[in-house]
């Protein structure tokens, strides 16, 4: 037991030394896989707001919670898995999973 925490303790101090070599960094994919679990609620509201300002009041009540519940579980899905991979540079040099937006409340790229 003792070894394994070796090795994880091993693995994790030879991914933060390199951290030069990479764009990203694992402390920032801890961070953004923190900041998405925490904000992936604000999706379902986000997801009525867009559905409201492109069809409507219906659409936002129909479509609008339907895209928002989706869009809550991809980031908060999203979150854990860089949360709890975050010393793996996967995929290649840390980059995000998701890039528009990374953050929520970004703005989006059209």
């Amino acid at each position: 037991m003792t070894k394994r925490y070796f090795i994880l303790v091993l693995a994790l101090i030879v991914s933060l030394s390199t951290i030069s070599a990479y764009a990203d960094s694992p402390i920032k994919k801890l961070g953004r896989g923190l900041c998405n679990i925490v904000s992936s609620p604000l999706e379902l509201l986000q997801g009525i707001q867009d559905a409201n300002n492109e069809g409507g009041f219906l659409a936002a009540f129909t479509w609008g919670v339907l895209k928002g519940l989706f869009q809550t579980g991809v980031r908060a899905g999203v979150g854990v898995y860089e949360v709890v991979t975050f010393p793996i540079p996967f995929p290649k040099d840390f980059e995000p999973i998701l890039e528009n937006p990374e953050f929520f409340g970004e703005e989006k790229d059209r």
